[in-house]
């Protein structure tokens, strides 16, 4: 089938919900609570550990700046004490930390002696810590200048009635617990995605028995009734493929039992029916001495007869299907030529017909599917839908898609599913003769060629029925698949 924008966006979307549903999964569900456990506790780890390192190093800093901030007061007061000398050539020449400053405040002249004058005063600090500083209280408090944190420590000196502020910078605390802090979200990403590459590593693992299960179960539904599970060594794994196992055997049996029931009695209804059609057949070149009450009777009989016939034929085909009989018998052909053929041979030559196939595009395919698929199809388009309109053959490298629309009121959204079931009829076709088994049948030879047949509305309004077959190139080799 040529895949055109709008039918590449379908499959991308049914791709990604495919994808959502998948992870929405066991296995997502497991990956998903390695990696939110992992999480949880390498932050609070992470938490833990930089609350403590930063506890730490701001006690360690702020130790260091309370014991120098004592030691140069004690100076300052030795100094004064002994030697009356200006306030300020003192504070200018006092040390303090790189980065750090100093004032002095002394009480006799209500003044402040700043370190750095052009650079930072008293007024830089807290207005509440240079207050209570001043009024005898001995404390520190932490604030910004210049966008930089630092901590200020204010000493009062009693014995001269003074107080002396020192600020010490704390931005070299601040730019390592910010390398701590950048090191510790690092370790935190780090671990929660190990924790959801071991998520997928172990989910891996733990449902490779399921998709061993999923993939036997997707072998049994496309007609393997005879693949089984292997036996497992782990005791729990053991249980479940013998349980598996043993479903399997009781389903076979079951198919097994009704598969020949239905071709038993299709085959005791044969005889019959092709009695019945024999002398509908003798009696039809005498239709015309019976009275006109008696020719109508006779009209819906043949007709039943008929229709009884068709009904009987298919079900020996559906029977035969479903034993798996009929392995493909394949050979070299063009589809498009092989298609429009069938069509003229069944007297639907008529309908316009179009390929997309290059005329030298040969292919191994199986010639009575093929034919069966097309027939039905025409058939159905004529018996419940105002006849073909068009045939139309298209592939790619992949895949073959043979097309044909008709001229009735198309097929509703809610039926087109069921419409491919067994004696399934749509809404158009209630009432029109048949065996409700033709479109059932060209579901299951397109399954037989490794394909589907599905319907869409055609661009006049009507049903287009699509079969669709993988492509297998005359340079392959040539296997026959069971259905």
């Amino acid at each position: 089938m040529t895949k055109t924008p709008e039918t590449s966006l379908v499959i991308s979307r049914a791709a990604l919900v495919t994808n959502l549903r998948n992870w929405r999964g066991l296995r997502g569900r497991m990956i998903l609570y390695f990696s939110l456990a992992s999480f949880a506790a390498a932050l609070a780890l992470s938490i833990v550990t930089y609350a403590s390192t930063r506890t730490y190093l701001l006690k360690q800093r702020t130790e260091f700046a309370t014991r120098q901030a004592f030691n140069n007061a004690q100076l300052v007061r030795t100094v004064i004490s002994l030697n009356s000398s200006d306030a300020g050539d003192l504070m200018s020449n006092i040390r303090s930390e790189r980065g750090g400053y100093a004032v002095l405040h002394l009480g006799d002249s209500d003044s402040f002696y700043p370190q750095e004058p052009l650079r930072f005063t008293q007024s830089n600090m807290p207005t509440e810590f240079v207050a209570k500083t001043l009024s005898g209280v001995t404390g520190r408090q932490r604030f910004l200048f210049d966008g930089e944190p630092y901590e200020a420590v204010g000493v009062n000196i009693k014995a001269i009635d003074a107080q002396y502020f020192e600020a010490f910078p704390l931005s070299d605390v601040a730019r390592t617990l910010s390398t701590i802090r950048n090191t510790l979200i690092l370790g935190v990403l780090l671990i929660t995605l190990t924790a959801g590459l071991l998520g997928l590593s172990i989910s891996n693992r733990v449902l490779r028995p399921l998709r061993r299960v999923t993939s036997v179960a997707t072998d049994i539904a496309s007609g393997g009734l005879d693949i089984r599970l292997a036996d497992e060594t782990d005791p729990e794994l053991a249980r479940l493929a013998t349980s598996f196992n043993n479903m399997v055997d009781a389903v076979q049996s079951r198919i097994q039992r009704e598969t020949r029931f239905a071709s038993d009695v299709s085959h005791e209804l044969r005889s019959p029916v092709t009695a019945l059609a024999a002398a509908i057949e003798v009696l039809q070149a005498r239709r015309d001495e019976l009275s006109e009450r008696n020719q109508q009777a006779f009209d819906i009989i043949a007709t039943q007869v008929r229709r009884f016939d068709r009904t009987v034929l298919d079900l020996l085909e559906l029977s035969r299907l479903d034993a798996g009989a009929g392995a493909n018998n394949e050979e070299t052909i063009h589809l498009a030529k092989f298609v429009q053929q069938v069509a003229t041979r069944h007297g639907f030559s008529e309908v316009n017909f179009r390929s997309t196939l290059d005329s030298s595009d040969e292919i191994i395919l199986d010639r009575r599917r093929i034919e069966r698929i097309v027939l039905n199809l025409l058939e159905n388009a004529r018996d419940h839908a105002g006849g073909a309109t068009a045939i139309l053959v298209t592939g790619d490298q992949n895949e073959l898609t043979i097309s044909i629309e008709d001229q009735g009121i198309g097929v509703a959204q809610s039926e087109r599913d069921r419409i491919f079931e067994r004696f399934a009829r749509g809404t158009s076709s209630r009432n029109s003769a048949g065996s409700g088994l033709g479109l059932a049948i060209v579901q299951e030879h397109a399954r037989a060629l490794h394909g589907r047949a599905w319907v869409e509305t055609s661009s006049s309004g009507g049903a287009r029925f699509m079969v669709s077959i993988a492509r297998k190139s005359p340079t392959e080799t040539n296997e026959s698949q069971p259905l």
